[in-house]
């Protein structure tokens, strides 16, 4: 049994499956977007900080009816036998920013538990429904295979969701972009290839014959365009003439390029700051909540919906993608915000302690308040004594 066949086993698919319909009446179809966005260093490098602080993200069970915990296991350590859980969050946000589709097939057994957890993306994705409505996904790989799957076992992230019902629209929009990063790039090596280029031309008073003009121009660049001419003048009698060519090569102006990379990160809502990693907490801060935050949103909700029946979901049952966001702040917010929190008694010792980075104690789950405060509605006993 290959790869292919031990992730998707064959599942019963209806005899009569159609091509979805939907509202407007749109083919409901997806296909890989053929900008090759991944190839620009500055498309990459901004998808790339999106995606590795995105995969920090937690996901957990939030609601244990017992105490089976193999989902946590899939959530957080290992989804599949082929990868760690940040390498799957990792892929589909990457996915997410590149096509701006995302898809993770959930593999369940027999019983209907889940056992793994697959990011896939095919060239092509089709919706297909049978005469009841339920939904399938088709999915064509690169390798010329397909696979039928019911919708319900699929993790469907999307972005730019608008005008089509079922996928994000393709990434059209930052085309002009991407080709103007290219281009600029293009005519930075094609200036500096330029200054190699030819340097000078030499004309002989005389007629020589191919191999004899040859042979003078090697050795007139051996002795005075060569490293050895530590002087840097040229000799020359009446049999012939040197004349240099100056060359300026064209250099594209730093404000273009900024400009370039600006529009980029615009469209992807990051800021060069996030993407060099010399960001403070204010930018993370704005980072988080802009970006971070949604996919992390995203991630819970389809999680949710997918993996839980209604009537598991609806005992509470749910799946939640956290990220400790205080672990980027520095340790002057840390500290600050300890000796706020903590004589309120709205964090125990080991809360504490997690917010800097340092391992539990036991008997952490404690809480600690400070006597300076006092029950609203006891107030006036407390002060008074008991006099009224």
């Amino acid at each position: 049994m290959n790869i292919f066949q031990r992730i998707f086993k064959a599942k019963p698919v209806p005899q009569r499956i159609d091509r979805a319909e939907m509202i407007n009446g749109q083919v409901v179809q997806f296909s890989a977007w053929g900008g090759d966005a991944y190839s620009s260093d500055i498309y990459r490098g901004a998808v790339d900080a999106i995606a590795r602080n995105a995969a920090k993200l937690k996901g957990g069970h939030a609601i244990k009816a017992n105490t089976d915990n193999r989902l946590d296991c899939l959530l957080q350590v290992q989804p599949n036998p082929y990868m760690n859980a940040y390498d799957l969050i990792y892929k589909l946000v990457t996915h997410l920013f590149l096509f701006n589709n995302a898809f993770a097939y959930l593999q369940r057994n027999d019983a209907g538990n889940l056992t793994g957890i697959y990011p896939i993306m095919g060239t092509n994705v089709e919706f297909l429904s049978d005469p009841s409505g339920v939904l399938y996904c088709r999915f064509l790989f690169r390798s010329g295979e397909s696979a039928i799957l019911p919708y319900s076992d699929i993790v469907h992230l999307r972005r730019h969701f608008n005008r089509n019902d079922m996928f994000g629209d393709a990434n059209d929009a930052i085309t002009a972009g991407l080709e103007l990063a290219h281009t600029q790039n293009q005519g930075i090596v094609t200036g500096i290839k330029s200054g190699a280029n030819i340097r000078g031309i030499l004309s002989f008073t005389q007629i020589m014959s191919p191999e004899k003009l040859k042979l003078e121009k090697e050795k007139f660049m051996e002795d005075y365009l060569g490293m050895s001419n530590d002087g840097g003048v040229i000799a020359t009698d009446q049999k012939m003439e040197y004349k240099p060519i100056d060359h300026e090569p064209t250099v594209i102006d730093d404000k273009q390029l900024a400009a370039t990379r600006t529009m980029i990160y615009n469209y992807l809502g990051v800021s060069e700051k996030i993407v060099n990693s010399s960001y403070g907490e204010d930018e993370w801060a704005a980072f988080y909540e802009s970006v971070i935050q949604p996919i992390a949103i995203q991630l819970s909700l389809e999680f949710t919906r997918k993996v839980f029946t209604d009537r598991e979901q609806a005992f509470g049952n749910s799946i939640l993608f956290e990220s400790g966001r205080l672990q980027f702040t520095s340790n002057k917010t840390k500290v600050e915000l300890i000796k706020q929190l903590v004589p309120l008694g709205l964090l125990t010792i080991n809360q504490s302690l997690e917010i800097l980075n340092l391992p539990g104690v036991t008997d952490g789950e404690k809480r600690i308040i400070s006597l300076n405060f006092v029950n609203a509605a006891k107030a006036d006993d407390y002060q008074l004594g008991g006099e009224q």
